[in-house]
């Protein structure tokens, strides 16, 4: 009953940043973008979704990234923000699934939206509308979880998650304490999650009770969903990271110039989306160093949040 209503509140609170702006998310990214992207997946995949939509079963629509070589290799899944895979934000997700694939993750990036035929931003119109999109995208999270842990070359205990911004919002709640639990992920959850310019009232609180280790990367120029409770952030159970760059604004990852849009400060940093990458990396990697020394006897630390600009 706790975690459900977190994300009853959760809900309440990106409806009210989100749904007047649906229009500007979608046009984020639609200028700036290579007249060819480099198909950089190795597969595409449909997952059986455990939560219907409409009343109808819903196959999930995934691109796999897969190392070079032979091994079980650790692995993240990737969320979109609400606007789904609509432009520029798929090809920013694809260059961080690059990006990750060549540092040796298996990628799982996610579409949610375009099966539950959402992939034009209405999941961001309503509260009711992004209520229920907050609740099956999480359990989306946790079927894309067991789905990794089906393949042999994937190690079942080094999966991650990541999102952006709505997507973001789903990975906090897929750390919070409890969430293994509700989402039927009988192995534990994820091993660390990342959020990318997150609604920061998320779990409805800045005193966070997380079962995973949660870093969040913003920018103190984002107007849309300003980092001020993101820095005030301290945790219990897992630790919590917090890195605000001071130049950037919302969706800083995405290929779209600067500009303001509904009042909003959006767009592309140059500085801030490849440090993110790498304080990406760098966390996964930490984690999974941690896990492996958790599971030869030793303590697994817990850290305070740390907020860098």
């Amino acid at each position: 009953m706790r975690f459900r209503a977190r994300l009853r509140r959760a809900a309440s609170c990106a409806g009210a940043c989100w749904r007047f702006g649906v229009s500007a998310l979608l046009l984020l990214g639609t200028t700036l973008l290579p007249a060819r992207w480099a198909e950089a997946r190795d597969a595409t995949v449909r997952i059986a979704a455990t939560a219907p939509h409409s009343g109808r079963d819903v196959q999930l629509f995934g691109e796999v990234y897969r190392p070079a070589g032979e091994g079980r290799f650790p692995a993240v899944v990737l969320k979109h923000g609400c606007g789904g895979w609509m432009g520029g934000a798929r090809h920013a997700l694809q260059q961080h699934a690059a990006f990750l694939r060549d540092n040796g993750f298996v990628v799982l990036n996610l579409d949610g939206f375009g099966p539950r035929g959402l992939g034009d931003g209405s999941a961001c119109a309503s509260v009711a509308t992004l209520t229920e999109a907050l609740r099956y995208r999480t359990q989306d999270a946790f079927d894309a979880l067991r789905y990794l842990r089906s393949l042999d070359y994937v190690d079942s205990e080094q999966i991650f998650l990541m999102g952006q911004s709505n997507g973001g919002s789903v990975a906090m709640l897929a750390a919070a304490a409890g969430a293994a639990r509700t989402f039927r992920a009988a192995e534990g959850g994820f091993r660390a999650v990342v959020a990318f310019y997150p609604w920061c009232g998320t779990l409805g609180s800045t005193r966070l009770s997380l079962e995973a280790p949660l870093l969040v990367l913003t920018g103190a120029r984002d107007d849309w969903t300003p980092p001020d409770d993101c820095r005030r952030f301290t945790s219990s159970g897992a630790p919590v990271r917090v890195t605000v760059y001071g130049n950037a604004a919302h969706s800083f990852d995405l290929l779209s110039p600067p500009h303001r849009f509904l009042g909003k400060l959006v767009g592309y940093d140059a500085d801030a989306t490849q440090d993110s990458r790498q304080q990406m990396l760098a966390f996964f990697r930490e984690h999974g160093a941690r896990a492996r020394v958790a599971r030869a006897g030793a303590s697994n630390p817990i850290t305070r949040v740390s907020d860098r600009r």
